[in-house]
């Protein structure tokens, strides 16, 4: 039986280059989409104003607020593509458009809201006026 010599043998302990390039490439990969996924979150502002647009959807302010709400979809597709861009300018403008999308939209919440609740008043008062009927009492003076 012949023992191998020390060139035939596998170069088992030797050490190779190719895994430390395997390695920078996972590397540099890992960080650019870490990066890409830094950029790509959305501001606190731009959260907000998705938050309160979702809200005043909710709340019914395509009935109530059209217009109030419909401006708030729209500044806010406009806010998205603003927070996306690579100038610090455009995504600065982008953080104030999505405060304002916000307001809009809150707005718009409040005002589904207070229209629901007037119209849910409006409902009682007609109930009472009925039973009050009903029971042959006096109407009462409404406000």
């Amino acid at each position: 039986m012949a023992v191998p010599k020390r060139h035939d043998a596998p170069l088992m302990n030797e050490p190779s280059f190719a895994h430390f390039r395997r390695r920078l490439y996972a590397l540099v990969a890992a960080s650019g989409l870490a990066v890409t996924a830094q950029a790509q979150m959305a501001s606190p502002d731009l959260q907000r104003a998705e938050q309160a647009v979702q809200k005043a959807q909710a709340a019914d302010a395509d009935q109530y607020a059209p217009d109030l709400l419909d401006a708030a979809r729209q500044g806010l597709v406009q806010a998205q593509a603003g927070s996306l861009s690579r100038s610090r300018g455009d995504r600065r403008d982008a953080d104030e458009l999505a405060r304002r999308v916000a307001a809009d939209a809150d707005l718009a919440r409040a005002r589904s809201e207070r229209a629901q609740a007037e119209g849910a008043l409006q409902q009682r008062r007609e109930e009472i006026t009925g039973l009050r009927q009903t029971l042959g009492l006096p109407a009462e003076a409404t406000p």
